[in-house]
């Protein structure tokens, strides 16, 4: 179905690994006459399944889902279907998230604590074909703008870095020589613009850079 007006109706799929959430958002969604709920999926796996054997007009979807991150899902629904239009809605509020997100191919960015009157706008305007990006969101990315960027070996480390590691756990790890941690932890304080181990994990953790648990 090919949804060009909010008079239409609206195939939904929502995605979450909390019960209550997915309930929630059913109960919410039968008191909108254009919004049709077709599938539920309680995880990001069963995200990209029901997904692609239900092709919905919008999926509303978390990203902190615990058997495969909502990220991870979204490529996985975008490979498999191209013209899948995606709202995500989620607590985490870090530009990194925002980005990833984005990348993958998300069509829309909210947080949980938007009241409905919000999420309904945000599905009516992904179904339209649009972007809606929550503005604490935008800010985020925007407060981000012309930060350097983490290479891939030094996201490996701030990663093992927020487990507790040692510098010598993390060479051990990552099979890389202790020097060389050493001087990557050097450069990700320089770029998190922090002077020890502790703050950085603070930034990283409220950019959206590493998650815990």
């Amino acid at each position: 179905m090919n949804v060009s007006t909010s008079a239409q109706r609206i195939r939904l799929l929502f995605a979450d690994d909390h019960p209550l959430i997915i309930d929630g958002m059913v109960a919410l969604a039968r008191t909108v006459s254009r919004f049709e709920v077709i599938a539920t999926a309680r995880g990001g796996k069963e995200a990209v399944e029901r997904c692609l054997q239900h092709r919905p007009d919008v999926t509303v979807m978390d990203l902190g889902m615990g058997d495969l991150d909502g990220v991870a899902a979204l490529e996985e629904i975008r490979a498999g279907f191209p013209a899948a239009k995606v709202l995500i809605l989620t607590v985490r509020s870090g530009d990194e998230d925002v980005r990833r997100a984005l990348k993958a191919g998300a069509r829309g960015y909210l947080l949980k604590n938007a009241p409905w009157p919000k999420v309904v706008e945000a599905i009516d305007a992904v179904a339209r074909g649009l972007r809606y990006i929550a503005p604490e969101a935008a800010a985020a990315l925007a407060d981000a703008a012309g930060q350097a960027a983490l290479t891939a070996r030094e996201r490996e480390v701030l990663e093992t870095l927020a487990r507790g590691a040692s510098n010598q756990e993390i060479a051990d790890t990552l099979e890389i020589s202790e020097p060389t941690v050493k001087a990557h932890v050097t450069s990700i304080l320089a770029k998190l613009g922090v002077e020890d181990r502790t703050k950085a994990m603070a930034v990283a953790l409220k950019r959206g850079l590493v998650h815990l648990g």
